[in-house]
């Protein structure tokens, strides 16, 4: 459980009890396996990185409103790279609960840098959005270019540090990306199928009529 009383979206009792031909079972515990990374993922494991990386979010944060507090309004690069690094964190804690309360997906049950790799892509969709006004976030100031900047430079090396993950880690994101546009080749090839499909229908029940 995390500490804001979030459950397991796939508790052990579940596991245990519905069948699913997905999940398996071996000494270690239950686990999926996870073609793109061609390796056992265990829910136990992953469960527990992820508490222990809320653990770390709630810290840094704490940190971060620790010094915030201190610094004098005549700080403002100061100021604008404690609420940078504040988005970075709220965006990574708030991914965290997201896949650690997931009960309907089994796909959200991943390595730890498969899912750093994804909270990195989720970042930079976020952090794209607040530059072109999109999103809203309560950390930006009315004039918020220095947040921005902060942001575009930290937000990689921040995940690093607070995941504790090597720099090694976001090298294999290619593999993750490339499943997604492999996906979505699919989808835009099923969809312009059945455009195709209906299009003819539609010809040929203009021709009946």
């Amino acid at each position: 459980m995390l500490s804001n009383g979030i459950e397991r979206g796939f508790p052990e009792k579940w596991l245990s009890t519905v069948p699913e031909p997905r999940i398996h079972k071996d000494q270690q515990g239950h686990f999926i396996y996870s073609i793109s990374e061609n390796a056992k993922v265990y829910f136990e494991e992953f469960y527990q990185f992820l508490e222990e990386s809320e653990k770390s979010c709630l810290v840094e944060l704490g940190v971060l409103n620790f010094k915030f507090n201190r610094t004098t309004s005549d700080h403002q690069e100061t100021i604008s790279y404690y609420k940078a690094r504040r988005i970075i964190v709220e965006q990574l804690l708030k991914n965290v609960c997201s896949f650690y309360s997931d009960s309907a997906n089994l796909g959200v049950i991943m390595t730890p840098w498969c899912f750093g790799t994804v909270v990195l892509e989720k970042m930079e969709i976020y952090k794209a959005r607040l530059i072109r006004g999109e999103a809203t976030d309560s950390n930006l100031p009315d004039f918020p270019y220095d947040v921005f900047r902060y942001l575009d430079e930290i937000y990689k090396r921040t995940l690093l540090d607070i995941l504790g993950f090597p720099q090694q880690a976001f090298s294999v994101r290619w593999q993750y990306s490339e499943l997604l546009k492999r996906y979505s080749k699919v989808l835009a090839e099923v969809n312009s199928s059945l455009q195709q499909i209906l299009q003819t229908v539609k010809s040929r029940w203009n021709g009946a009529s």
